[in-house]
């Protein structure tokens, strides 16, 4: 598994230039596991979305290293995901070949294996043929999973992978991402769970828009930092004053 990596210089992005991260410089290591922390709005699936190249910067750059943007296996919230769409399982996990195929290449019998395979590692043997609408949210998430195993990627953006998903889930999918962890590949998931990260996540960034913390996860979500984070939330005002090149996020009268 090749070696990839992220490096974030003064980046911003914005929605209707007022910021929704600011001014954040950092690098994701190669092979390293990482979680992207905060709270409600600070900007976490915002800083994904600009990885990926969903999103442009207003200021800054994201600089890959390792990897091209079409191959970053990427794991959008799922929210963002339309599960109306009439698909069996194995058809939503055989998109995850489709960078390497092409929209009308043919998937031949190993991929089609390799397919079953994956939907066996994550939990899903005999659903192959079932419709993606009749899937819990559990199960749903297993066949993304899948997917993502399908496109063998070297960097893995996940975005809220265990939210409203069981217990079981959760525990078989942390296992997952620790195995992809194991093989070097460079993941960052962005989480809520504080308890969960310090379990399970070497590394971790702490966004309120801005950064407030980028390194080992004892030193980024000391109470101190999690506390300023709250209170920073707690300063947003979305009506404020569009933020202008190189000036602070703008907070609401009287917040420090």
């Amino acid at each position: 598994m090749r070696a990839a990596a992220i490096k974030l210089y003064d980046l911003t992005v914005a929605y209707d230039r007022h910021p929704a991260i600011h001014h954040v410089s950092g690098e994701f290591a190669p092979g390293s596991l990482t979680a992207v922390v905060g709270p409600n709005g600070a900007g976490k699936s915002t800083m994904l979305k600009a990885i990926v190249g969903l999103l442009r910067p207003a200021e800054g750059r994201v600089e890959l290293s390792g990897v091209a943007r079409q191959d970053i296996a990427y794991l959008p919230q799922q929210a963002d995901i339309d599960r109306g769409f009439p698909i069996a399982v194995l058809d939503a996990v055989l998109i995850g070949y489709w960078r390497r195929v092409g929209v009308l290449g043919g998937i031949d019998a190993r991929l089609h294996a390799r397919a079953l395979t994956a939907l066996e590692a994550v939990g899903l043997g005999g659903f192959a043929g079932r419709p993606v609408g009749t899937l819990s949210a559990g199960q749903f998430q297993r066949a993304l999973f899948a997917r993502v195993m399908l496109q063998d990627a070297p960097l893995i953006l996940l975005d809220e992978p265990f939210a409203a998903i069981d217990a079981r889930t959760t525990r078989d999918l942390l296992d997952l991402v620790r195995r992809w962890h194991g093989e070097s590949r460079t993941i960052v998931t962005v989480l809520h769970d504080v308890e969960q990260v310090r379990e399970n996540f070497p590394a971790a960034v702490l966004v309120a828009r801005e950064c407030l913390g980028w390194g080992p996860t004892p030193e980024v979500l000391t109470p101190e930092n999690l506390l300023r984070a709250r209170r920073m939330s707690e300063a947003w005002d979305d009506a404020a004053q569009v933020c202008l090149p190189g000036e602070e996020p703008a907070l609401r009268a009287g917040a420090r």
